[in-house]
């Protein structure tokens, strides 16, 4: 692993007041969270994409929330990780932190962040379909199908499912948080998803410096400032200078 990359990422990020943090599953892998996608997201002959729609909640709610449970029961027991825990770290440290999620695993709640905004919402939250509210639900297993305790509406999971828009409020709050940021860390995500694909430019031409960790090589990284291949949990305490 490069020393010096190392060093002066760390050097930048002390010096910064405002930093962001871009992650994606890469982060939660190595908590062991499963993709649920491709051939490891194969449950009943069904793949994620089939399953997590507006479409199939109408047409089998009991079938999407069977699926829903399995993950959560996966879920669990998994704790966060070194990366996890060294990001909260990191915003203990500075004064103006966010960290954009792609994932909806939770663990960067339970490893210590707090601002955190949440692109495509949390498995252990729900959302009635009649009222709209939102509370956190983290019963494994769960009552299928689940009822809202203040109308009695079939809940749903509050996730952003193929087909749906992003929350308005989530993209304000990570646009913000990208804007005049000293520092974007983009970790463990492969670059390829909108919106968060283009979130590394948005934050360079702002005149962020920008650092992607991640496994591999990917498209994003000629236009990034520095790249570091690696393990996110091994990279991640490194580069925040994560102390005990």
């Amino acid at each position: 692993m490069d020393g010096k990359a190392i060093e002066g990422v760390r050097e930048k990020l002390a010096k910064a007041e405002k930093v962001t943090v871009l992650t994606g599953a890469g982060v939660s892998a190595e908590s062991g969270v499963p993709t649920f996608r491709g051939e490891e997201g194969l449950w009943r002959n069904y793949r994620a994409e089939e399953l997590a729609t507006p479409g199939a909640f109408a047409r089998d709610p009991e079938l999407v929330w069977q699926w829903y449970n399995m993950r959560r029961e996966k879920l669990a027991p998994l704790a966060p990780n070194a990366a996890h825990t060294a990001l909260a770290w990191l915003e203990r440290k500075v004064a103006d932190f966010t960290l954009i999620t792609q994932n909806v695993d939770g663990l960067h709640k339970r490893g210590g962040s707090e601002n955190i905004v949440e692109l495509h919402g949390n498995i252990w939250r729900v959302r009635c379909t009649e009222c709209g509210v939102i509370e956190e639900n983290r019963d494994v297993p769960i009552a299928i199908p689940p009822a809202c305790g203040e109308c009695g509406g079939l809940l749903r999971p509050h996730i952003v499912w193929f087909g749906e828009m992003l929350p308005e409020e989530a993209l304000s709050a990570a646009y913000a948080a990208l804007e005049g940021c000293a520092v974007l860390l983009v970790v463990g995500t492969s670059g390829l998803v909108q919106p968060a694909a283009s979130m590394a430019s948005v934050a360079g031409r702002g005149g962020a410096y920008v650092v992607e960790v991640n496994i591999e090589k990917t498209p994003n990284a000629a236009s990034v400032d520095t790249m570091l291949v690696g393990r996110a949990a091994e990279v991640v305490p490194l580069i925040v200078g994560e102390k005990g």
